[in-house]
């Protein structure tokens, strides 16, 4: 199809396709307020902008792909964008695929299948603060019974790394490669079943270096982690991050090992803005609608807007 230039009021010069004045005439047809029509005239122009810098080819919409509207789908969501803003601009590109279908300009309907993004509510996870995660490993580098190089190694490994509890526990020697520049800890079977490996940092390097070193020779398929000389348990490592906190006194929080996990995803996004598709691939998760969680507020976060935003009118 040709394509016409048009001058936006306020904004730079827009490339837009000759079918939108027709399907956003079929949606009219479909008694859709002119507002609606607006927004959905803006959701399509901001997916043209985008195909646009990925795609060297101009635009045509009998060539449009299910893979990508799903580029476009991680796309936003990568940049932030919230479930709404997703979900609607979605659903723009649907009602235009269902369109082309019945006009014949798409052979089929190639958005059918893009799922839309999870609305789940609520607030971020709660992470341990600075202060809490040194009072947790002042506890864990002072374990009796000769535990202290393991509990702090252990720790450690979650907070630097974020597995999950279940992935530390199945970890062999064999996983964990270190040298004295870089290493890196390989999880076998993930969430699905699915391995990944995870860098290690030099104070993960550390912290397992002096835990493995005052441990017995191992076999590859021997435990990093072992409890009366078998592999500790979920549960007893569970039990482990329940008595750390409490001689610790952390009592703000409940502390588990899952807490460690949020400690270190929300420790990376600080550190890292904007890199959820590099914190998604550490964490091990399938979609980033699962990583997007660590972008959303935290009750202290909005309470410190709030607090900004309240007029003083006391007096």
């Amino acid at each position: 199809m040709t394509l016409r230039a048009i001058q936006a009021a306020g904004a730079d010069a827009v490339v837009e396709p000759d079918w939108m004045v027709p399907f956003l005439a079929s949606l009219a047809r479909d008694d859709l307020s002119p507002a609606t029509l607006r927004g959905y005239r803006y959701d399509l122009r901001h997916f043209l902008a985008w195909h646009h810098k990925v795609q060297d080819a101009g635009f045509a919409i009998g060539d449009l792909a299910d893979f990508e509207l799903i580029a476009y789908r991680q796309h936003m969501v990568a940049a932030g964008r919230r479930p709404a803003t997703v979900n609607r601009r979605l659903d723009a590109l649907r009602r235009l695929c269902r369109w082309a279908r019945k006009t014949g300009a798409l052979s089929i309907d190639v958005a059918r299948d893009v799922r839309p993004m999870r609305t789940a509510r609520g607030h971020q996870p709660v992470a341990l603060t600075d202060g809490e995660v040194h009072a947790l490993l002042r506890a864990a580098g002072a374990s009796s019974h000769g535990l202290a190089a393991r509990n702090y190694a252990l720790v450690q490994l979650m907070l630097q790394a974020g597995l999950r509890v279940g992935e530390v526990a199945a970890l062999q020697a064999s996983d964990i490669t270190m040298n004295d520049r870089s290493g890196s800890v390989r999880v076998r079977h993930g969430k699905g079943l699915k391995a990944r490996e995870v860098p290690l940092n030099a104070t993960a390097r550390r912290a397992l270096k002096q835990h493995l070193d005052r441990t017995p020779v191992l076999t590859k398929d021997a435990p990093v982690f072992s409890s009366r000389d078998t592999a500790m348990p979920v549960r007893t490592i569970q039990a482990v991050m329940t008595s750390l906190a409490r001689r610790a006194r952390l009592k703000r929080v409940a502390v588990s090992a899952h807490t460690l996990r949020h400690t270190f995803a929300l420790g990376y996004l600080r550190d890292n803005p904007g890199k959820l598709v590099e914190l998604a691939s550490l964490l091990g998760h399938d979609s980033l609608d699962t990583t997007a969680i660590y972008t959303r507020p935290s009750r202290d976060d909005l309470a410190a807007d709030l607090e900004r935003s309240h007029l003083n009118v006391d007096g």
